[in-house]
C-alpha cells in the first residue's frame, strides 16, 4: 500500500491503527482532513512524498529542451559565406580608377635630306606630341600612353631616348610609295613588328616627306602615314589627331564619342554568339529562291570570326523561309518605279508572328542571337525601296535593328513594277550572295559600335582607308578589346554586387559552396584583368562568366524562400500549446512536491519535539 500510494503522489494520509471492536479494515482512513481535530487543520504526512511524478513531468519537459536545437539545426539554412569586402573593394577601384588599358604612339618621320642632330629633333618632338596629346579630348579606353619618336634621314636613324623604338631604320623609304599604298601598308607593318611589351598596343604614324599632294592613309594594321609637303608644326598636330580620333576612338567624331562608350556591344553574358542568317520568301506562290549559302556564305565570314575570336565565339546557322510577309505598309510610287517603305515604318517591318526565326539549336544558356534577314518582296509590292529620311533611297536598301541584327530587302533580277510571278525555282547568284553578306559584314560592324564603312573624310586631309579582308582593321580590334574588357568589369561588378545585395535581404536564402567559389574567382579574374592588360580580355570575360554563373545557379532560386516570421507561423500553432502544457504541469508538480515536503518536515519536527 506504501508502493500505491507513493505513485498515486502520496496524497491520502497513511492507514489508522484498527478500532477496539476487533478487525482491522487494512484500508486507509477516508476521513478528510477537515474531520481531523474537529477543524480545518491539514493533516500531518508521516511518509516522505515521492519524486516520480516530478521526475516524469520533468523529463517530458528536458525532451523539449533538448530537441529545440536539433530542431533548429535540421531547419538551419546552408549559406556559403560571400567575400562583400572584396566586393566593395572592388566597386571602390573600378569607380576611382575607370578600366583603362596602356598604350603606345610612336611616330616616325622620313625626311629626305641630312639632318646630323636627329636625336635632339626626336626629344624635341617627343615633347611637343605629348604636350598636344593633352590638349586633345581624352581617349576612350587608353590609360597611361607613351610617345616615341623616330627621325630617319640621309645622315642616319636616331630615336628618342625616353622609349625603345620598334622601328627598323632602313626597311621603309620614300620611293616605296610608288608601289602603291597596299603594299606600303604591308612594308610598314613588317618594318614595324609586333611592338610593345606587356600588352600594350603600340600605334605608329608615319610622315613621308615628299612633293606629292599631302594625305592621310589609315592602314588595316596598328599605323598611318602622312604624305606631303608639311611643315613640322602641322604634322605634329595631324598626328595627335589620328592618334585620338582613330586609332582611340573609332573614327567617332567628338560629339559622338559618349554614345560609343555606352554602346553595349552584342554578346552574351557566357560569351557567345550565333549569327542566324536567314532568306525569306514572302509569297512563295509569287517566286521562290533559294542561297547557297554554306558555301559562299561560310568562306566569307570565317575571317571576320577569326578576327572577332578574342571577343566572343560565334556560330553560324542559316535557313530559308516561306510564307513571310512584312508586318508594315509601303506605297507606290510611280516616279521612281516601286513602292517605298519610309524610314518611321522600320520599327513595324519584322512580322513577329510569321518570321519563325528563333529556331537555333546552338544558342544555348545565355548566348546571345543576331538575326541577318534577306527579305524577298512579294510581286505585287515588288521592286521595294527604303527611303532615307532626306528622301533619298537607301543605297544598301538594308537597315539594322541594334541589338537584334539586321535586315536587307533584296530585289529578285526581273522585279519590276507590276511584274508577273513566275512561281519558279531560282537561286541568288554568287555575286549578289557575296553583295549581300558584304552588307551584312556592315550591319555587323555597326552594332559592334563602329561605322559600316570609312569614306574621304576631310579632316587634314583625310582621303583613303586601307580595308581588311577580315571586315575589321587591327586598330578597330583593339578598340573593340579594349571596350568589350571594360564593359565586361562593369558588368561583372554589377552582377557581385546586386548578387551580395541579394544574399543579405534574404537571411534564409540557400548559398552553395559553388557559388562562393564561383565568386571567389570571379574576383580574382577581375582583378588580373586589372592587373595583366595583355591578358584584360580574357579575364574580364571570364569574370564576366563567372559572376553570372554564379547569379544564376539553380540554386539560388530553386524554392521560395520565407522570412523567419513565416516559420514562426508555422511552428508555433503546434509548439506553442504543447510547450505551454508541458511548462504548465512542471510547475503544478513542483507546487505539489513543495507543499507535501512541508508537510513531511512539519511531521518530523512534531515527533522531534513530543520525543
Amino acid at each position: 500500500m506504501a508502493v500505491l500510494a507513493e505513485i498515486a503522489g502520496d496524497e491520502s494520509p497513511p492507514p489508522l491503527p484498527p478500532s477496539e471492536g476487533g478487525e482491522a479494515s487494512g484500508a486507509p482512513s477516508t476521513s478528510s482532513p477537515s474531520d481531523a481535530d474537529g477543524g480545518g487543520k491539514p493533516s500531518p504526512r508521516t511518509s516522505k512524498p515521492g519524486r516520480k511524478r516530478l521526475v516524469l513531468t520533468a523529463s517530458v519537459l528536458l525532451s523539449f529542451l533538448i530537441g529545440l536545437p536539433l530542431l533548429l539545426k535540421s531547419t538551419e539554412i546552408h549559406r556559403s559565406p560571400l567575400p562583400s569586402d572584396a566586393i566593395a573593394a572592388l566597386s571602390r577601384r573600378l569607380h576611382s580608377n575607370p578600366p583603362s588599358f596602356p598604350c603606345g604612339l610612336h611616330a616616325v618621320f622620313l625626311r629626305s635630306g641630312r639632318d646630323p642632330s636627329e636625336a635632339s629633333v626626336a626629344n624635341r618632338i617627343e615633347r611637343e606630341i605629348s604636350t598636344q596629346l593633352v590638349d586633345l579630348p581624352d581617349a576612350s579606353t587608353a590609360g597611361k600612353i607613351s610617345v616615341s619618336v623616330t627621325v630617319e634621314s640621309a645622315g642616319g636613324c636616331s630615336s628618342s631616348s625616353k622609349v625603345a623604338s620598334p622601328w627598323r631604320c632602313g626597311a621603309v623609304t620614300t620611293a616605296d610609295l610608288g608601289r602603291g599604298d597596299e603594299v606600303f601598308d604591308e612594308l610598314l607593318d613588317s618594318a614595324l613588328g609586333d611592338g610593345g611589351g606587356d600588352g600594350m598596343r603600340v600605334y605608329t604614324v608615319v610622315f613621308v616627306d615628299s612633293d606629292d599632294l599631302k594625305r592621310i592613309v589609315i592602314g588595316k594594321h596598328r599605323h598611318a602615314w602622312v604624305v606631303g609637303k608639311v611643315d613640322e608644326a602641322e604634322v605634329v598636330s595631324i598626328i595627335g589627331k589620328v592618334f585620338v580620333k582613330y586609332f582611340m576612338n573609332g573614327g567617332v567624331e567628338e560629339g559622338e564619342a559618349s554614345t560609343v562608350k555606352r554602346e553595349f556591344m552584342p554578346v552574351g553574358s557566357d560569351g557567345n554568339i550565333v549569327l542566324s542568317f536567314s532568306l525569306l520568301n514572302a509569297d512563295p506562290s509569287d517566286w521562290v529562291y533559294d542561297w547557297e549559302f554554306e558555301n559562299i556564305g561560310q568562306r566569307m565570314l570565317t575571317p571576320v570570326i577569326e578576327a572577332l575570336r578574342p571577343i566572343a565565339n560565334i556560330n553560324i546557322e542559316s535557313q530559308v523561309l516561306y510564307h513571310t510577309p512584312k508586318s508594315s505598309y509601303s506605297y507606290s510610287d510611280d516616279k521612281l518605279g516601286g513602292n517605298v517603305l519610309s524610314v518611321g515604318d522600320i520599327p513595324f517591318f519584322v512580322n513577329s508572328n510569321e518570321w519563325h526565326l528563333d529556331t537555333s539549336i546552338s544558342a544555348t544558356g545565355r548566348s546571345k542571337v543576331l538575326q541577318f534577314v534577306v527579305y524577298i518582296p512579294s510581286a505585287r509590292e515588288c521592286p521595294l525601296y527604303l527611303q532615307l529620311p532626306d528622301g533619298e533611297l537607301s543605297k544598301t536598301n538594308a537597315f539594322i535593328s541594334p541589338m537584334w541584327g539586321g535586315v536587307v530587302i533584296w530585289n529578285p533580277p526581273g522585279c519590276s513594277f507590276g511584274s508577273k510571278p513566275h512561281g519558279a525555282l531560282d537561286k541568288m547568284s554568287s555575286e549578289e550572295l557575296m553583295e549581300t553578306i558584304e552588307i551584312f559584314i556592315g550591319q555587323l560592324r555597326q552594332l559592334f559600335g563602329l561605322k559600316s564603312s570609312y569614306h574621304a573624310q576631310s579632316m587634314d586631309g583625310v582621303t583613303k582607308f586601307i580595308t581588311s579582308p577580315k571586315g575589321f582593321a587591327q586598330w578597330e580590334l583593339d578598340l573593340l578589346y579594349r571596350h568589350h574588357a571594360c564593359s565586361n568589369l562593369l558588368s561583372c561588378l554589377t552582377t557581385l554586387e546586386s548578387l551580395s545585395s541579394l544574399v543579405q535581404s534574404l537571411p534564409r536564402m540557400i548559398v552553395m559552396d559553388e557559388i562562393g567559389r564561383q565568386v571567389e574567382l570571379s574576383l580574382e579574374a577581375a582583378s588580373l584583368a586589372q592587373r595583366n592588360a595583355s591578358l584584360g580580355i580574357i579575364s574580364a570575360t571570364r569574370a564576366r562568366a563567372l559572376a553570372e554563373d554564379a547569379f544564376f545557379h539553380p540554386s539560388v532560386m530553386s524554392i521560395s524562400y520565407a522570412s523567419i516570421e513565416h516559420y514562426f507561423a508555422i511552428y508555433m500553432p503546434f509548439f506553442a500549446p504543447v510547450s505551454l502544457h508541458v511548462l504548465l504541469a512542471v510547475m503544478k508538480e513542483l507546487k505539489r512536491y513543495m507543499v507535501e515536503r512541508r508537510k513531511y518536515s512539519a511531521f518530523l519536527a512534531s515527533q522531534a519535539t513530543s520525543s
